[in-house]
């Protein structure tokens, strides 16, 4: 039994899909059970609605544990999304992989596991998957930019005019300049636990990144919300995201994580921005790629 924690808005867990993905129908067969435990970070990730179209969105085909009160986590002591846990034919964990890579380890001790509970004729041989979309690797070379929570229990690197203020509407103005991994808000905004609420009808964010994708987590409880994504102040041409078009534009629709920007060239330090004309939308977190 191969089981992977995973919550639908994560880019570390979307990333390693395809290799999970692959394994099942590989395997399935054989007498592997894979089993994604979907322990939530956000609290509309505690939809089940959420969950059945998330899971139809990215193909997740084989059978889901909803663990919102995360007593399938503790009883793992597990701490991170991804994590894989891999148990044998008598129910004891012989493997882990916490986060991303370890691929081929994880498949190694896949075939392992198969051989000792005596399924015949497990090769040696390794999936070969070519991920795309979210599910492509990360260019570690070049990411640079942390992942970047927008509420105040996990949040950093603020840097918009003045002091935050924490929990209560204010109107944030945007610094003359943002240094490398900094983020700030403009309009009428109020700073909660978990995300930043846009408040009025007209409100931005920008983030000083250094990466080929910027993702950002997005709910808006009245959508559709239309957006708009520049980078270095034009729109975004051939360095757009999964959710935007050539000029920038885009539409929270579901709460999930928005791709919007892939770089095509070169990567260096480049200013993001996304503007909001509605009222009510959530931002939770950056990450990259």
């Amino acid at each position: 039994v191969l089981v992977d924690f995973w919550t639908y808005t994560c880019i570390n867990w979307l990333r390693t899909l395809a290799y999970v993905r692959a394994w099942a129908e590989k395997y399935g067969e054989r007498g592997v059970v894979v089993v994604g435990v979907h322990t939530p970070e956000f609290p509309f990730e505690r939809d089940i609605d959420n969950v059945r179209r998330a899971a139809t969105d990215m193909n997740v085909w084989y059978p889901i544990a909803l663990d919102s009160d995360y007593e399938v986590w503790r009883a793992f002591s597990n701490h991170y999304w991804p994590a894989v846990y891999m148990a044998d034919a008598e129910g004891r964990i012989r493997h882990h992989q916490f986060g991303e890579g370890g691929y081929d380890d994880c498949e190694r001790g896949i075939q392992q596991l198969l051989r000792e509970a005596g399924a015949e004729a497990v090769g040696d041989d390794l999936v070969s998957v070519t991920p795309v979309g979210f599910e492509a690797q990360a260019d570690w070379t070049n990411l640079r930019s942390p992942e970047t929570y927008l509420g105040y229990a996990q949040g950093q690197s603020f840097a918009s005019r003045g002091d935050a203020e924490i929990g209560r509407p204010a109107n944030y103005e945007l610094p003359d300049m943002l240094l490398a991994g900094q983020w700030a808000l403009s309009g009428d905004w109020t700073i909660e636990s978990g995300a930043s609420v846009l408040n009025g009808g007209d409100g931005r964010i920008v983030f000083r990144f250094h990466a080929r994708d910027v993702h950002l987590v997005l709910r808006a409880p009245d959508a559709p919300v239309p957006f708009r994504v520049l980078i270095d102040g034009e729109p975004p041409g051939d360095a757009h995201g999964l959710d935007v078009d050539e000029q920038g534009n885009g539409t929270v629709t579901d709460p999930r994580l928005y791709q919007l920007v892939r770089e095509r060239g070169s990567i260096a330090d480049r200013t993001f921005e996304i503007a909001f004309t509605a009222p009510g939308v959530e931002a939770y977190v950056f990450t990259f790629g």
